[in-house]
């Protein structure tokens, strides 16, 4: 986050929070499996591994999904050149689509792949050096940081701009807050919205400034 201009920034949070909606509708959808966060599905695949096996499946499944859901998404930052951000985006929003279609046909299990795979490929946003650079599916990296910004502020050593990493966390937690109302209250629409939400991202990506 530091090393990225103020539209960037903006433009992280956003995604955070889109990651956050989607995160949250497919707990609420999938009996408390994640899509986006592997580090809790990685310890329900463990947990059932020690205790009961014939469950290990679903949260398996949900990995080697994101997993594929990344590797397709860096196939497309890799073939796209300047146009990457706007390509992966289109990605995103139509597996979002394929989603929110297959929940409306009646097949939860397509519904769950297409959302794990599209938050794999939208941690492919940002980049550098051909490593991730900001993640915007999982938070834990994001706080450490932001700890160890309060303990350089405490001793006055912090680099300008170390509270951006909060407001990453913020952008996600607010996107999962609405995600689970909407999944509350509007169960068969709140995919849609996510796709739709992702589509609104790409004339935003296209708007900034080349990073090639």
């Amino acid at each position: 986050m530091l090393h990225h201009d103020r539209a960037r920034r903006r433009f992280a949070i956003c995604l955070a929070g889109l990651a956050g909606f989607v995160d949250a509708v497919g707990f609420l959808s999938a009996s408390g499996y994640f899509v986006s966060f592997m580090s809790g599905n990685t310890t329900r695949l463990a947990v059932a591994l020690g205790t009961d096996p014939a469950r290990a499946l679903a949260p398996l499944l949900l990995i080697l999904g994101f997993i594929a859901g990344v590797a397709i998404g860096a196939l497309v930052v890799l073939r796209a050149g300047t146009w990457r951000k706007p390509a992966l985006l289109l990605l995103v929003a139509l597996l979002l689509l394929a989603a929110a279609a297959a929940r409306a046909a009646g097949m939860p299990n397509l519904m769950l792949g297409a959302m794990v795979m599209a938050m794999g490929a939208i941690n492919n946003t940002f980049q550098r050096d051909g490593e991730v650079a900001i993640g915007l599916t999982y938070m834990t990296g994001a706080l450490v940081k932001l700890g160890q910004g309060l303990a350089l502020h405490i001793t006055g050593r912090a680099r300008p701009g170390w509270m951006l990493w909060g407001l990453l966390w913020a952008g996600l937690l607010a996107g999962a807050v609405l995600g689970a109302a909407l999944q509350d209250r509007l169960p068969m629409g709140c995919l849609w919205i996510a796709a739709l939400w992702a589509f609104a991202m790409i004339p935003v990506a296209l708007r900034l400034p080349s990073d090639s």
